[in-house]
This record gives C-alpha cells, sequence and structure tokens, in this order.
C-alpha cells in the first residue's frame, strides 16, 4: 500500500528564536500571519498535529482540520523545559554532552532521542499500513528522528539536520520501507 506522508513543522515561537527547551507556548504573532500565507496543502486523507498549543495554531493557519495525536508530541525535556540550552551547558555540562551523544540518555529526566525515534518510527509505521496520503503536523525533532528513521540513520545523525519552522518534509513508503521525498 502507498503512502505518501507531509511533514510541516510548526510555525516559530519565542522558545524557537531564543533557543530554549519549548514548553507549551503559543506561535509568536507573525509566524501564524507567515503560516497563513504558505500555499494550501494538497488534499490530504489524514491530517495530524501534534496536542501542543504551537502545533494546533500552525494547523489553524493552514486552515487543516487536524486530529490531535499524541505520538506527534515533541520529545519530552523534562526539567529542562522552558531553559536555554546556554544555562543547561553552564550548569549540566556533562547532562548536555551526555544527552547530545548518548541517544539512551534522558538526564532530564524526559524522554531519551532513542525512544523519541521509536515512538515517531512506531506512528509512521501505522500510518504506511493505512496508505494514502497523511499530513503531519508537528516538532523539529520529531520531523529529525522520522528523517533518521527513513534514511535508517545512526543515532548521532539526529543532530545533523536542521528544520525550520515551516519547514515541509515529504516522504513515501510502499508498504515496506520509506524513502524521502523531494517533489519541488
Amino acid at each position: 500500500m502507498n503512502t505518501r506522508l507531509t511533514w510541516i513543522c510548526h510555525g516559530a515561537t519565542t522558545a524557537s528564536r531564543k533557543t530554549l527547551f519549548p514548553l507549551d507556548e503559543p506561535l509568536e504573532g507573525k509566524a501564524a500571519e507567515d503560516a497563513g500565507r504558505m500555499a494550501a496543502p494538497p488534499r490530504a486523507d489524514r491530517i495530524a498535529t501534534s496536542p501542543a498549543l504551537r502545533a494546533r495554531q500552525t494547523a489553524d493557519a493552514l486552515r487543516l482540520e487536524a486530529r490531535i495525536d499524541q505520538a506527534l508530541r515533541d520529545c519530552d525535556h523534562g526539567r529542562w523545559a522552558g531553559r536555554s540550552i546556554t544555562t543547561i551547558e553552564a550548569e549540566e555540562p556533562e547532562n548536555l554532552v551526555a544527552w547530545m551523544s548518548d541517544p539512551e540518555a534522558a538526564p532530564h529526566g524526559g524522554e531519551s532521542l532513542l525512544d523519541l525515534r521509536t515512538r515517531v518510527a512506531g506512528w509512521m509505521d501505522g500510518e504506511s499500513a493505512l496508505g494514502g496520503h497523511v499530513i503531519a503536523i508537528s516538532h523539529a525533532a520529531v520531523i529529525r528522528a522520522a528523517v533518521a528513521h527513513v534514511l535508517q540513520a545512526p543515532h548521532s545523525s539526529f543532530w545533523r539536520s536542521d528544520i525550520e519552522p515551516l519547514a515541509i518534509v515529504c516522504m513515501t513508503s510502499n508498504g515496506s520501507r520509506w524513502c524521502l521525498r523531494f517533489p519541488y
């Protein structure tokens, strides 16, 4: 069964502009306008969004009626949520290094990157079984995990993809494997 998956990263937030580990913050003022000016996404059989406010607001700005899917939630950053990476680097340098180098580490008390990738891969495989076109509005970390899964890349590759606010990443599945798709 063929599946087309269109990922849309939520719009910019104050946290993303200030390199903070995110909380459940809204889009910054201009981000909703930017999303509203994007070309209309193609017709989809299913549209899903992360439960986070910033993802739901992005779906609304795109005029997409999306169902909330917990599997599309952002990585749980535990006690680091709302704090800057600079602060974490100064206060907990060994924990930050562990989290960035060991995919099983979760020194912040949240989710490890291995757990994130496993969650995202499971969601993608479930969507592949359904076929058709699905649009998913989610987070940069979730989309990076999806890209690493599709490429069957080592866990260290997670840090090698930059996903900007409102970025669109396309993938296809023939039912047995996923591929990146570059439509433009």
